[in-house]
């Protein structure tokens, strides 16, 4: 028996990864255990889950594989001062430090963490070094049902390449091209983030959000000013305008003057008209390149399969027009794609590629991304005891039916269920439903229990058979990463009067038979689900279909903004506790609020810091 642990760590969203003999056995982020979102650290807690999964202590670990090089990306650090110089110094001198004390002598510094764990544990010639794009191509190849495959990597920057493509032929993995440093799609995204007001390396999604509410007038802007952008999707991009090479910001005055307003500020200015043309103009210039650099590709390598990884394959808009270009057979892209997801790929690269083991089966190895802990019934009666919460135990069948008659009336439940979710979306494991047909409830969800932004769109999870009757694709789902839109006859058409709104004014109109996941283009994120990886929440919606005749659920994470989704019993009841939830469902244990005692009511609402 061989064990590989996987961690990434250090920059952001920090995770801990662990393969048996090539099965993945458990992987989980830091920020889960933490309660500190995208939390950088040293991954303790996720180390600690995913030796317990299989009760290994560190010291009988054979290998341990860390995602990326330091040398490597402290060179990228000192050649880029070196270009730029004497601009940076100060950026310069705030970074120094740290590399000195600590990041270049990474080995030393793992090392130390690692004996936190185990003070049997004293090999540190254990301790082995994957690069970060190698990494993310591993965690999108791998575990992919494909025996052959093109994988396109995007994201902010590893060492020092930003994209890579690469060919996986069963166990062998080899990169073919890169684009370097500075040149970066992930951090143009992140420039705009930044642009508008969000927070960078965690705000993206909400760029693309709010992207349908404008109009991508800028596009050919950015096109012509920030970068050259080539046919193939190979592009440079203009550091006149950026500030990351060196700086301490995104973005300088070049960039404001371009665009003719300052950078917003969340705490002083609402959002306008003009950031959401802003967001829709990024998102389009994305999905331009990417959609350039698949074609050139598939067109190149003639391979019918395609793996995707990175946060940028995170933008599931994205993801969905590659599905309509069929261009490539068939996409598989990596649940726990941003950095989290590089623990999981560098042991899955050190298993296959420098131990040459061969590749057996060839179907989604990802266990529908449910590789995080969860608890026996007798643990969960217990700690319910112990927060004074009143509850009531059912059987299997009683639960999925009680709880699809409840979203029925329209309550809204904490569904705590299985394993927790590897990846930034919540799949049925922590996940917050509701009732799609309501009209009030995007609204309601939004300002009454995640306490977020009204503009931002929530995702349906929907019967894998039933998927193409209701939403224009057929095409297994299973991780959310594909954004497709409702299907024509569920459509409510907008009125002459409705077509002549703008930005945030559409989002009151009622677009859709389930307009609770209706965005205002008429898109959803969607997630099929399937009887083989979560059958208690299949059944629940079989449930609820049986009830209303629709097969589809709003699922939205389970927690508050600027909060990791939750992990433990007692996460899950304070959440329950501080939000307008009606219903936590643990398991088979069914809670309501009404039963609660008033004294345990929380003030959630600023309990983590916004994002």
């Amino acid at each position: 028996m061989t064990s590989i642990l996987g961690i990434s760590a250090f920059y952001h969203d920090s995770a801990a990864a662990l393969i048996i003999d090539g099965e993945i056995i458990a992987a989980s982020q830091e920020e889960r255990f933490s309660r500190k979102k995208h939390d950088a650290s040293y991954p303790f807690h996720a180390v600690e889950y995913v030796l317990k999964e299989k009760k290994l202590s560190l010291s009988e670990v054979d290998y341990i594989v860390f995602f990326e090089k330091p040398f490597l990306k402290f060179e990228r650090l000192l050649e880029t001062y070196m270009a730029f110089a004497p601009k940076g110094f100060k950026s310069f001198s705030l970074s120094m430090p740290i590399w000195l004390r600590e990041k270049l002598f990474q080995k030393k510094f793992l090392f130390e963490k690692l004996k936190l764990h185990d003070e049997k544990f004293n090999d540190i010639n254990k301790i082995k070094f994957s690069e970060h794009h190698y990494s993310h191509a591993a965690s999108a190849f791998y575990p992919s049902p494909f025996k052959e495959a093109i994988v396109l990597t995007l994201d902010g920057v590893g060492e020092w390449a930003t994209t890579t493509v690469a060919i996986g032929n069963e166990n062998d993995l080899k990169m073919i091209k890169e684009i370097h440093f500075p040149h970066s799609l992930g951090l143009l995204y992140s420039a705009f983030t930044y642009y508008t007001g969000f927070k960078v390396n965690s705000g993206e999604y909400k760029v693309m959000g709010l992207a349908p509410y404008g109009k991508p007038k800028y596009k050919n802007l950015i096109i012509k000013e920030l970068m050259d952008l080539k046919d193939d999707g190979s592009f440079k991009l203009n550091m006149k305008y950026f500030n990351y090479a060196t700086g301490l910001t995104m973005t300088n005055k070049n960039f404001s003057n371009l665009f003719g307003q300052p950078v917003r500020d969340p705490k002083k200015d609402l959002l306008s008209d003009f950031h959401m043309d802003i967001a829709s103009s990024i998102q389009a210039v994305t999905e331009e390149i990417v959609i350039r650099m698949v074609k050139n590709i598939a067109k190149e390598y003639k391979l019918k399969n395609l793996c995707l990884a990175g946060g940028v394959a995170l933008n599931c808009v994205a993801n969905g027009k590659i599905l309509r270009e069929n261009f490539f057979d068939n996409v598989w892209i990596q649940p726990a794609a941003g950095d989290a997801g590089g623990s999981l790929g560098a042991a899955l690269a050190f298993w296959y590629r420098e131990l040459k083991k061969p590749r057996k089966t060839f179907k989604d190895k990802m266990h529908g991304a449910y590789l995080g802990p969860k608890f026996s019934e007798s643990k969960i009666e217990e700690t319910l005891k112990i927060l004074k919460a009143n509850y009531i135990k059912k059987t299997d069948s009683e639960i999925t039916q009680l709880v699809a008659k409840h979203l029925s009336e329209s309550k809204t439940a904490g569904w705590f269920q299985g394993r927790m979710e590897f990846g930034p979306r919540a799949l049925g494991g922590r996940s917050i439903l509701a009732d799609p047909r309501s009209e009030k409830m995007q609204k309601e969800l939004n300002l009454k229990i995640k306490f977020r932004e009204s503009f931002r769109p929530f995702a349906p999870s929907v019967l894998r058979e039933d998927l193409n009757q209701w939403f224009d694709l057929d095409y297994d789902s299973p991780y959310m990463l594909l954004v497709s839109e409702i299907k024509k006859e569920k459509q409510i058409e907008m009125s002459e009067e409705e077509k002549k709104l703008f930005g945030i004014q559409k989002l009151n109109i009622k677009r859709s038979s389930i307009p609770a996941i209706t965005h205002v283009d008429y898109s959803a994120r969607i997630q099929t689900v399937h009887k083989e990886t979560n059958l208690k929440y299949y059944n629940l919606l079989t449930e609820f279909k049986k009830i209303t005749g629709c097969p589809v659920l709003v699922n939205t994470s389970f927690n508050v903004r600027g909060e990791p989704i939750v992990c433990s019993i007692q996460d899950a009841f304070n959440c329950f506790m501080g939000t307008n939830l009606d219903i936590l469902v643990i398991e088979n244990f069914i809670l309501y609020k009404e039963d609660q005692d008033k004294s345990l009511l929380k003030d959630y609402k600023n309990k983590f810091e916004l994002d």
